[in-house]
C-alpha cells in the first residue's frame, strides 16, 4: 500500500516547503523507495501558465505539457524524475472538475458543497499518483500557510483522508519559523507554537515539525517546542539556513528526517542512503578551479525565481565545469546600441532569456547584435531564439523590417510567424505548443556534438515558430538550421559556424537539468565562456 506524506507551512510563507519536501524525497529515494511529490496551489487559476512571472515565478513544463507551479522544477532536479499533470493541481482545477461533474448531472441532484464535492475531490486527486502501487510513498505539499482562507478545504481533506488510510499509513510534517529577536538575543517559539494550535484547531495533528532558523536550536528549544506541540523531541528537525538548497538533503540526513519518518511509517530503513554522486556534486560546487561571469538578459530580471531553471541549471552545469558561475542579470529593456559594451563588460557569455511580449524586445536585440560581432558565446532560449534570427535578419541579410509578428501583425518581413495550428485559438489558457517534441539534428552541427546523438526531445512553451520561407537566405548567409522538428520541419535549433558559441533553441533546455545530469547545452555554454575567459 502507498504511504503518504503531507507537508503543510506555517507562521510565514515562502519557508522552503518545496525545498524540504524534495529533501527527504531525495533521502528516501536514496534508501531505495520509490517516491513522487505533489503540489496543490490554493489559487483559483487552472494552472499558472496565464500567470505574470511577476505573480508566482517561472511556469514550470512538464514532459505532458502541464504548465505547473515552480516547485516542480525542484522535484525534478533532485529526484531526477519526470512529473507529469497529476503532480501540480490548483483549487481552480478542482472547482473546474466538481462543476463539470455537476453540470453532467453526476450528483444526481445533489446540493452540491465544499464539504463533501469540494473535499472529496481533492482527496481523489491526492490518490490519483498511489494508485497502482507504481509508489511506495507520495509526498503532498500543500501551497499556502495554515490559516489561510484558501487553504482550508485542503486541511479538511487531509484531515479525512488521513482517517480513511488508516494508522500508520500516513504523516504530517509541519514547516514552521522560530524567528531570532536580535534585541532580546533569543529564539522564540511562540509563533509556532501558535500555528500548531491552529492546525490542531482543524483536527490535526502534525507528527514532524521542520522548524526554519537562522540559529541552531538547543536541546532546551527543542524540548520546549516538542513538549508544548504534542510531538516527541526527535521529531522537532533543525531547517537552519544553507548556503546553498543542495546542502539541505545532507542537512536533513544529519537530523535523521528520513529514519524518524520511515519509522512512523511502519517502513523498513533499508540501505544507508546512497547519496555519493549528490556529495561528490557538492564537492565541485563547493570547490570550483575557476569562475566565469554570464549575463543573463530577460525581462523579468528584478524577481529572481522568474529564471528559477535557467540559474539551477548554471549550477549543474557549473559543477560539472568545475567553475563558479557568476550570473549578471541585465534588464533588456535598459540595453541600447549606446551603453551595450558598457553593460557587457567583463562578460565572459550572454544568456537571452524566453519571455512573451514587445516589451524589452530590442534591447534584446541589441544584446544580439553585440555577442554576435565581438565573438562573445550567446545562448538563446525561445524569445531568445526569435531574436537571434530577427537580428540576423536585420544586420546580415538586409532585412531592417524585420520582425515577428508577436510584436507587429503587419510585419512587412515576418522571419518569425505564428503557428498555423495556433492562428484560431482564442483562449490562452494551456493552448500553447507545450511538452516534449522531438527534434532531428544535422550531422556535423555543432548541435549534434553537444548532444552526441542525432535525435533528441526537449520541452517547449510557444505559440511562434521560425518562418521556414526565409530558411534559404539564412543558410545561405552562414545561419544553420541545426535542429528540426521530423513530423512539421519546425526549426527548433539556431546556429552560426564561425564564432565562439552561438547556439539557441526553440525549447526550454533549462526543464531538464538535474543534479544527476546537467542539460548538455548549459555545460557546453559554460565550457565555451569558460574558454573565451581565458582567451580574454
Amino acid at each position: 500500500m502507498t504511504k503518504y506524506i503531507f507537508v503543510t507551512g506555517g507562521v510565514t510563507s515562502s519557508l522552503g516547503k518545496g525545498i524540504i519536501s524534495a529533501s527527504l524525497a531525495k533521502l528516501l529515494q536514496a534508501r531505495g523507495y520509490s517516491v513522487t511529490i505533489q503540489k496543490f496551489d490554493p489559487y483559483i487559476n487552472i494552472d499558472p501558465g496565464t500567470l505574470n512571472p511577476y505573480e508566482h515565478g517561472e511556469c514550470y513544463v512538464t514532459e505532458d505539457g502541464a504548465e505547473t507551479d515552480l516547485d516542480l522544477g525542484h522535484y525534478e532536479r533532485f529526484l531526477n524524475v519526470p512529473t507529469s499533470q497529476a503532480n501540480n493541481i490548483t483549487t481552480g482545477r478542482i472547482y473546474q472538475n466538481v462543476i463539470n461533474k455537476e453540470r453532467e448531472g453526476a450528483y444526481l441532484g445533489k446540493t452540491v458543497q465544499v464539504v463533501p464535492h469540494i473535499t472529496d475531490e481533492i482527496k481523489r486527486n491526492m490518490q490519483i499518483l498511489g494508485e497502482g502501487s507504481e509508489f511506495d510513498i507520495v509526498i503532498t505539499e500543500l501551497g499556502g500557510t495554515v490559516g489561510d482562507i484558501e487553504s482550508l478545504p485542503y486541511i479538511e481533506a487531509v484531515r479525512q483522508l488521513r482517517w480513511e488510510l488508516g494508522s500508520g499509513n500516513s504523516l504530517v510534517i509541519h514547516l514552521t519559523l522560530i524567528p531570532f529577536l536580535a534585541a532580546a538575543g533569543e529564539l522564540k517559539t511562540k509563533p509556532t507554537q501558535h500555528s500548531v494550535k491552529m492546525l490542531l484547531e482543524y483536527g490535526i495533528q502534525p507528527d514532524i515539525l521542520v522548524c526554519r532558523t537562522e540559529h541552531h536550536l538547543s536541546q532546551e528549544i527543542r524540548k520546549k517546542i516538542a513538549l508544548f506541540c504534542n510531538v516527541n523531541i526527535n521529531a522537532v528537525i533543525e531547517s537552519i539556513d544553507a548556503s546553498t538548497i543542495y546542502d539541505v538533503p545532507l542537512l536533513m540526513l544529519k537530523e535523521q528526517l528520513d529514519k524518524i519518518v520511515l519509522t512512523k511509517l511502519k517502513l523498513p530503513l533499508k540501505s544507508d542512503p546512497l547519496l555519493d554522486k549528490w556529495k561528490s556534486f557538492l564537492g565541485r560546487l563547493k570547490n570550483p578551479t575557476s569562475e566565469v561571469k554570464i549575463g543573463l538578459v530577460g525581462k523579468y530580471v528584478e524577481l529572481p525565481d522568474a529564471y528559477k531553471s535557467i540559474t539551477e541549471s548554471f549550477i549543474h552545469a557549473g559543477a560539472k565545469n568545475e567553475c563558479k558561475v557568476i550570473v549578471k542579470c541585465i534588464q533588456s529593456e535598459s540595453i541600447t546600441s549606446d551603453n551595450v559594451a558598457e553593460k557587457f563588460k567583463g562578460l565572459n557569455g550572454v544568456l537571452v532569456a524566453p519571455g512573451f511580449g514587445s516589451r524589452g524586445i530590442e534591447g534584446k536585440i541589441e544584446a544580439i547584435q553585440y555577442v554576435r560581432e565581438n565573438d562573445i558565446p550567446f545562448f538563446g532560449i525561445c524569445l531568445g531564439m526569435q531574436c537571434a534570427v530577427v537580428e540576423f535578419a536585420r544586420n546580415v541579410l538586409g532585412l531592417e523590417d524585420a520582425q515577428s509578428t508577436e510584436m507587429d501583425e503587419n510585419a512587412k518581413n515576418p522571419v518569425i510567424s505564428m503557428m498555423e495550428d495556433q492562428k484560431k485559438i482564442k483562449n490562452k489558457g494551456g493552448t500553447m505548443r507545450l511538452g516534449a517534441y522531438s527534434c532531428d539534428l544535422k550531422k556535423g552541427s555543432k548541435a549534434a556534438a553537444i548532444y552526441g546523438k542525432s535525435h533528441i526531445s526537449e520541452r517547449h512553451r510557444h505559440r511562434y515558430e521560425f518562418n521556414n520561407s526565409y530558411l534559404e537566405q539564412f543558410e545561405n548567409a552562414g545561419m544553420m538550421a541545426s535542429g528540426i522538428n521530423p513530423e512539421n520541419n519546425l526549426v527548433e535549433i539556431i546556429e552560426l559556424k564561425n564564432h565562439a558559441f552561438f547556439v539557441a533553441g526553440q525549447f526550454h533546455p533549462e526543464l531538464k537539468s538535474t543534479v544527476d545530469n546537467p542539460h548538455p547545452l548549459f555545460v557546453n555554454f559554460v565550457a565555451a565562456s569558460l574558454t573565451h575567459s581565458k582567451k580574454k
